[in-house]
């Protein structure tokens, strides 16, 4: 039997891209994943072949105590298994690393410590907080705010003659009784209070308040866990240098309904506004046809032109080219690309388009191409079953066209963690294609229709807009590019006049 080890790896505050390079890794090859509540679920995309483990606690509320998990980390690694052991933060920052660290050592079990982003350190910078900063902090100090017993107390004598910033874990629901224990040992009742709620998530939200302020009022409104209390004049700097809030889309909450292979892209964009994206694949992509389009491809040199009208078509019908030829045998084709997304794919195989149109639908597209033959021409379209005839109609009646239907878009299944996710409710929708439309329509119940009256409605073209007002919808915004970064764009005019709205 091959030997075991276990992983502790620190997952960071939440963000899933400040994971860093050796945790991936160490996820990568790992049999098992061992996760809570803080770690960021999209990092158990870096293994989805791994067994995943949640053993998620919050106060009160504890999937597995801690002494199972610690034994359940043993038992795993003594089976030969490589274990990832997911924790938030820093696992030996009030993550009881420690513990689970010295129940492996004492049960004979290798093991090794990944740190991570601290949220006290990352959380803090997220809000526009640097930790230190001469002016203001020449130290940092990271205190739990939830003690072991309830017979121990913090030491606000020490605390309060800090010259630095305090900040405190797990500290929301002793809140005031930090804020009255440091104003009795001498604190200035006008030093800052942050309280940033769900760190670098992007749902993250910062209330700035004073000590004397807790005080008086109590609990501010709205503070949910969970959430970091950080004291100190540090804080009066977060109005020049909050970054994250101040994104254009920060806590927005939008469907993206791509298939899985295409939305990454979208996503990412999204998500570098400051979006929650919930990603809720409607269409998974299936070959077909698979000996007619090899038959095609033996005869490239039939044609003069070829015809792409999706990304798909082009990953399609290249990966099986490749199989047995190279892109010298396209040479004497002209390439014709319905827009960038398409174009941007045939790069991906050294590929350029020849004709392209401006606007990107297939009527504009038939026009390009018609400019470009002659009764000679022979013009070959790979492209997807049930896709629009239109472009086939115009084309063959100026030459010969073969057209071949390559893939199907079919609907995906809908998984129980995005139907919660949809069940919270969404800002925008985003649909990219007809078929993106009728699929999420089919994919959801009763239950959770109300999202398609209640988000706004971003479509990439007419085309799909069509199909949504069939569907018996409104489109909100249409984009002006019937690309993904008109989408883009749609969704910022949308929020703009939202603001416009708000203000008069």
């Amino acid at each position: 039997m091959k030997s075991g080890i276990v992983y502790l790896i620190g997952a960071g505050p939440g963000d899933p891209g400040l994971i860093t390079v050796k945790a991936a890794k160490a996820i990568e090859k790992s049999d098992v994943i061992v996760y809570d509540r803080l770690a960021n679920p999209s990092l158990l995309k870096y293994n989805k072949n791994a067994e995943k483990i949640y053993v998620g606690k919050k106060s009160s509320d504890h999937t597995m105590s801690q002494e199972d998990i610690s034994n359940l980390l043993s038992k795993l690694a003594k089976e030969g298994k490589i274990v990832s052991r997911l924790k938030g933060g820093d696992p030996y920052v009030f993550g009881r690393g420690g513990e689970e660290a010295e129940v492996l050592f004492e049960n004979g079990v290798n093991f090794e410590v990944i740190p991570g982003i601290t949220s006290g350190i990352g959380g803090l910078a997220y809000a526009g907080i640097p930790i230190t900063h001469r002016d203001h902090a020449s130290s940092l100090h990271l205190i739990t705010g939830h003690l072991k017993s309830e017979e121990n107390s913090l030491d606000f004598e020490s605390l309060s003659k800090l010259d630095g910033t305090l900040v405190f874990y797990m500290g929301v629901s002793n809140l005031e009784n930090i804020a009255s224990g440091l104003l009795k040992a001498g604190k200035e009742g006008s030093t800052p209070v942050a309280i940033i709620s769900w760190a670098t998530h992007p749902q993250q939200k910062t209330i700035i308040t004073t000590l004397s302020e807790i005080k008086e009022k109590g609990m501010p409104e709205n503070v949910i866990s969970p959430s970091l209390i950080a004291v100190g004049t540090v804080i009066s700097l977060r109005d020049k240098l909050d970054f994250f809030e101040k994104k254009p889309l920060h806590g927005k909450r939008i469907v993206v309904t791509r298939a899985r292979m295409q939305s990454s892209t979208l996503v990412e964009m999204l998500e570098d506004l400051g979006a929650m994206v919930i990603e809720c694949p409607s269409i998974v992509i299936e070959n077909i046809n698979e000996d007619d389009l090899k038959r095609e491809i033996n005869n490239i040199n039939s044609y003069t032109h070829i015809a792409f009208t999706s990304q798909n078509a082009v990953r399609i019908f290249m990966d099986e080219l490749l199989k047995t030829k190279d892109a010298r045998s396209l040479s004497h084709l002209k390439i014709c690309s319905i827009g960038e997304a398409t174009s941007n794919e045939l790069k991906k195989y050294s590929l350029h388009y020849d004709l392209m149109p401006e606007r990107f639908v297939a009527e504009e597209l038939a026009a390009v191409i018609l400019e470009d033959l002659d009764e000679n021409s022979k013009v070959l379209l790979p492209r997807a079953m049930g896709a629009r005839e239109i472009l086939v109609e115009l084309l063959t009646k100026k030459c010969s066209v073969k057209e071949i239907k390559i893939y199907e878009a079919k609907k995906e299944k809908l998984e129980e963690e995005i139907i919660e996710q949809l069940e919270m409710g969404a800002d925008y929708i985003t649909f990219t294609s007809s078929s993106t439309v009728s699929n999420f329509y089919d994919m959801i119940d009763e239950n959770i229709k109300s999202i398609l009256s209640s988000a706004k409605i971003i479509s990439i073209g007419p085309i799909t807009t069509d199909t949504v007002g069939e569907m018996g919808y409104k489109v909100d915004a249409q984009a002006e590019r019937y690309d993904i970064d008109g989408v883009i764009e749609a969704i910022l005019k949308e929020e703009i006049s939202c603001l416009e709205d708000q203000e008069d």
